[in-house]
């Protein structure tokens, strides 16, 4: 008998739209070549391979190129694919083991909280070459571990933005999350969208790493703990927010099944 590869839309609760991730529950651990071809060969943004152990799982995350360090619509894949299928019951929690420290989910009705380390970000000096390579005005551009975090002027540019993805990737830091606070839907807070060509991804549907930087971004502009945001890609994609300071945020989100099939070859 093969692997079960588990597809998954996070961040939604209507198939074929969120962020889709793939979740490998392994028996055992595999090596990281065999990884990283399995991502690979599944081409989507974040491929996850779970193991179990004592009080929890190790996970590691897999894009088509690279291994990173944290994913949030992955990692909320991985937990939905733990309690749908029965490896975990409803009143569980979900501990998982990653190279970013030990990262909790709960269960919550309809919903999924995920508890990660929140990314602080720090003002920064745009290079040249980044307003090049995003064409169009700008409030402030701040950094972090994860990349640039620009807030634009409007959710329309939010929306309306074609970078240059080939000028983007020759920065030293190359991937970026766009940011406005919304005015046409009451509903949100704020929109973002994340451009990751640094790792193979030019545009992630729906991130929630990027949303551990927002999260006190937007706690130090809007005075508030708590947003429902929106990531608008393509895709698109809901994300609640709760962030009260400290280190850790909290991430909402929902998640479908919406292909299970079968690894036949190693």
């Amino acid at each position: 008998m093969g692997q079960t590869i588990t597809q998954v839309d996070a961040f939604t609760n209507t198939p074929f739209a969120g962020n889709p991730a793939a979740v490998c529950l392994l028996p055992t651990a595999e090596d990281e070549r065999w990884m990283q071809n399995v991502a690979q060969e599944m081409n989507l943004s974040e491929t996850a391979f779970l193991v179990r152990q004592d009080d929890g799982f190790n996970l590691r995350w897999f894009t088509p190129t690279v291994e990173v360090p944290l994913c949030g619509h992955a990692t909320l894949a991985s937990a939905h694919v733990l309690w749908s299928e029965g490896h975990l019951s409803a009143n569980e929690v979900a501990r998982f083991y990653t190279k970013s420290g030990v990262l909790i989910a709960k269960l919550q009705g309809e919903w999924i909280e995920l508890d990660f380390p929140v990314n602080h970000s720090q003002v920064t000096i745009a290079p040249p070459e980044l307003n090049a390579a995003l064409g169009v005005p700008y409030k402030s551009v701040l950094q972090n571990s994860l990349g640039y975090l620009v807030e634009l002027e409007s959710e329309d540019l939010v929306r309306q933005i074609q970078p240059n993805f080939q000028l983007l990737k020759t920065l030293p830091v190359s991937d970026v999350i766009v940011t406005s606070i919304t005015h046409s839907d009451a509903n949100y807070d704020f929109i973002s969208r994340f451009f990751a060509p640094g790792v193979g991804i030019n545009e992630d549907p729906v991130t929630g790493a990027a949303h551990c930087c927002l999260a006190a971004f937007w706690r130090d502009r809007l005075h508030k703990d708590e947003f429902l945001a929106y990531q608008a890609s393509s895709r698109g994609g809901v994300v609640k927010v709760r962030y009260t300071g400290g280190d850790r945020v909290f991430l909402g989100g929902q998640a479908v099944t919406v292909m299970r099939g079968e690894l036949i070859t190693a």
